[in-house]
């Protein structure tokens, strides 16, 4: 009886090794990906400013979304990466296009198009974004199946880039640009309202709405993400 018990004692012992070396090596790969993030986000900044900028608050306004519809700390650390991710395609977009401070035509639109289909392709490379890159490739999907690449169609898009539409779109209509005045968050809001069924998922929108509301009520001019590990100024765009 007694030889059985120290079996199983040791077993024990040995498992919870494991388990702890299993631990171990999960945290030092996390480490690694979050040092491979940053190294590909600083490439994205140099590139181009704006977009690098564009990517925290795309980054910040998911994971208020995510959080109002009650995603988990490990859903909401891949949501957050997904969101600092969801451009960096545009890394292989050219200067004269990327950076062009008018309207683009419509030959330079549909390279622009391209850039979630490279964003995946980047992120591809890594074993931990594999889930990441595809929700990021899908991220102009529209809810009524007219958006790219693929066509795809309401639930047939993954919730992140329903999400990182959502988000994206806001920024870009809340930030000023070169040729344009960026818009108030109110009016925002009734567009995101007005196109939902549409573009956006309507349940989304509305959650989207909520939690940006809780959020202007806190008054506060920074937000921070864990990953990129800094502070960011709400109004810099």
């Amino acid at each position: 009886m007694k030889k059985n018990n120290d079996t199983t004692f040791l077993t024990n012992i040995t498992l919870l090794h494991l388990a702890g070396e299993l631990e171990k090596y999960k945290r030092k790969e996390k480490e690694i990906c979050e040092m491979a993030a940053r190294s590909i986000l600083s490439a994205l900044d140099a590139k181009d400013h704006y977009t690098y900028g564009h990517s925290m608050r795309v980054a910040y306004y998911s994971i208020v979304l995510g959080k109002q519809i009650g995603l988990d700390e490990e859903q909401l650390y891949d949501l957050e990466l997904s969101g600092l991710f969801h451009d960096i395609g545009k890394i292989g977009i050219p200067d004269h296009i990327l950076l062009k401070p008018q309207r683009l035509e419509e030959d330079e639109f549909l390279q622009m198009k391209k850039h979630p289909e490279c964003s995946a392709q980047i992120l591809e490379g890594f074993d931990h974004f594999q889930e990441i890159a595809y929700c990021v490739r899908h991220h102009h999907e529209r809810f009524d199946g007219r958006g790219y690449p693929d066509g795809l169609k309401g639930e047939e898009i993954p919730l992140f880039s329903r999400i990182l539409l959502i988000s994206d779109t806001f920024d870009a209509m809340t930030s000023s640009r070169p040729y344009r005045e960026g818009l108030k968050f109110e009016v925002a809001y009734e567009e995101l309202e007005e196109f939902s069924g549409s573009q956006f998922d309507p349940n989304l929108v509305q959650a989207f709405i909520k939690g940006m509301r809780e959020e202007q009520s806190k008054n506060e001019n920074t937000f921070y993400l864990k990953i990129v590990n800094d502070n960011f100024d709400k109004n810099a765009a």
